[in-house]
């Protein structure tokens, strides 16, 4: 089935996190096994439940959590090693240590022997869908004790004729502490007995970039840091000719995915890796498949630049942006201020790069005591996030009908976000799941007016133009600079998106209890010169968002001097298409 250009579309990625997506288990003990809470299966992502994401507005789904991980579950019945418990997160494990690069999770197969077989069939059922696949690639370390059962023949497992005795070596995979044994963290208290002690001798530099033989606990001690030639203790120094070996093995690495169909890879702590890999490893892999996606998360702005242009990364993983700015307002602080400093920093040429979000397994639930207390909050910030540029948006499962965690799930604890590291079932979102019928029988109203709204800004973003392909100007400016009635520059927002086709007014009341009743007003000069209205005809504005009660017949000089009338209650948003 022919699937459409990622690289010209608007991008609507639906993030799963695979093991709990289809667990239908309503145990939740603290701590519990797989056994006791259940686990969801590839296999349980049907062709029913993808053909409710297509039909959701969804284009891309990110599973999260396929490649094999360190887990305290034991599958050494099944040739697999199994894990030591004082260097794994949680009865389940981190999806983020990486336990061998060539498989998928044993705990995702209803046939362990046959997981490869379960998740490529679940790659047909996507594709089927008309959905492109999104897996996680996790270049910066990898478990502990990694050791890859199921790699190629005549593939160098991590590690395999290192020299141990330097901490540095270009063409090492791991940096090492000569002489000095590893000692996990003494807080560590595990819920399964280990009959050994772990040894690692000598210990490597963990994860987060810790070159100490004893990181803290809240540190990535389960982790271990990969080499790509950088010498950390030496001033950064870069080693990188000839190809460090750690560049080739992770070239096969994404080749070996790519072959099988994965059509993206969202790269975890990318900025972590030196740019120059990536700028020489993505056209590698582009030159198997050019539509292929790079999603980078980066934390650091100052960089944005340097892996998009440098990194050749197609997007960028937009947290300490519009998600930083969005959440204090949502919290009821913070000012929508922020928003117009955000375009001014991104100065236009990297705006489109950039993935938006509300939600992610690293962030706390918007419903959740810890964030916004409601899921409705969000209505105006998403929408935002939507229609703000023409990048890509994200939806975390569950998001759309407002999981809320209020306990401790394991090692994950009580903090507002769904766990990554333990066995668990999500209650609000087995209600949609609805026994495997992924239909929805089992929301409350409530819940499927949520569920509606984002169903309604998944299409609106992607079958307009004006939002999909087209132009940004923002609003702010004339209307604060002319005092625009009730118009508050720290609450309500407004900004144009427009084509040569389509034209549309956005506004937003991001304000908790006050409905903001005002006037949109729009310069002469972009009404005549950016929207090629003409002056001698009325213009008719429609309500294309969320609903469409709202019309209007105003002249051009009324939207110049007067404005646009607007009244949005609180928490709300209208966008408004004009018409000649």
């Amino acid at each position: 089935m022919q699937l459409s250009n990622p690289k010209h579309d608007k991008l609507v990625v639906y993030q799963i996190f695979t093991r709990l997506f289809g667990n239908q288990n309503l145990t939740n003990n603290y701590y519990g096994s797989l056994k006791t809470n259940g686990v969801g299966k590839f296999n349980d992502i049907t062709a029913v439940a993808l053909q409710a994401l297509k039909d959701f507005g969804i284009s891309h789904v990110w599973y999260t959590g396929v490649i094999e991980h360190a887990t305290m579950t034991d599958y050494s019945d099944f040739g697999i090693k199994p894990d030591n418990p004082l260097i794994v997160k949680g009865m389940a494990g981190s999806p983020y240590a990486i336990k061998d690069y060539y498989d998928v999770d044993p705990d995702l197969a209803v046939d362990v022997d046959k997981r490869m077989d379960e998740f490529e069939a679940l790659l047909i059922r996507t594709h089927e869908a008309n959905l492109k696949v999104i897996i996680d690639f996790v270049p910066n370390h990898v478990a502990r004790q990694y050791s890859s059962d199921a790699k190629p023949a005549g593939v160098r497992d991590f590690g395999e004729g290192d020299r141990t005795d330097v901490v540095f070596d270009p063409q090492n995979n791991f940096y090492y502490l000569p002489n000095e044994p590893f000692h996990s963290p003494e807080e560590i208290i595990s819920p399964v007995d280990s009959e050994h002690v772990y040894n690692e001798v000598p210990a490597k530099a963990t994860g987060n970039d810790v070159f100490n033989a004893r990181p803290s606990i809240y540190d990535w001690y389960e982790t271990i840091k990969l080499n790509y030639g950088v010498d950390y203790l030496n001033g950064h120094a870069r080693y990188f000719d000839p190809i460090p070996a750690t560049w080739l093995q992770m070239r096969d690495i994404l080749l070996y995915w790519t072959q099988k169909g994965v059509d993206g890879f969202r790269c975890d702590m990318a900025e972590m890796v030196p740019v120059e890999f990536w700028g020489w490893v993505i056209p590698e892999i582009q030159a198997m498949n050019p539509d292929i996606i790079f999603i980078a998360e980066i934390y650091n702005p100052s960089e944005y630049h340097n892996y998009i242009f440098k990194g050749k990364f197609d997007y960028l993983y937009d947290k300490v942006g519009l998600y930083n700015y969005l959440r204090p307002i949502m919290e009821g602080n913070g000012t929508v201020e922020y928003i117009t400093r955000l375009w001014q920093n991104e100065s236009g040429d990297i705006a489109h790069h950039m993935l938006r979000f509300l939600e992610n397994h690293d962030e706390q639930r918007i419903a959740s005591r810890f964030f916004a207390h409601d899921p409705w909050v969000a209505i105006p910030a998403m929408t935002l996030s939507a229609t703000l540029h023409t990048g890509p948006m994200m939806i975390y499962f569950g998001q759309e009908v407002g999981v809320n965690p209020t306990e401790s799930e394991g090692f994950q604890g009580d903090d507002g976000r769904t766990t990554i590291f333990d066995y668990w079932g999500v209650p609000e979102f087995q209600r949609w799941v609805n026994q495997g019928k992924f239909d929805g029988g089992k929301l409350d109203e409530n819940q499927k007016k949520l569920r509606q709204f984002y169903h309604d800004l998944n299409h609106f973003a992607v079958e307009n133009e004006a939002i999909r392909i087209g132009d940004f100007y923002d609003l702010q400016y004339v209307n604060i600079d002319d005092q625009s009635p009730e118009y508050d520059k720290t609450r309500t927002y407004a900004y144009l998106r427009y084509t040569s086709n389509q034209r549309f007014v956005c506004v937003y009341n991001f304000d908790k209890i006050k409905t903001i009743s005002t006037r949109v007003k729009i310069p002469s000069d972009v009404l005549s010169n950016t929207l090629k209205i003409r002056d001698v005809e009325p213009c008719h504005l429609v309500e294309v968002f969320p609903g469409n009660s709202l019309a209007l017949n105003l002249d051009v000089a009324e939207i110049e001097n007067s404005g646009i009338p607007v009244s949005l209650r609180p928490l709300s948003v209208i966008i408004l298409e004009i018409k000649n």
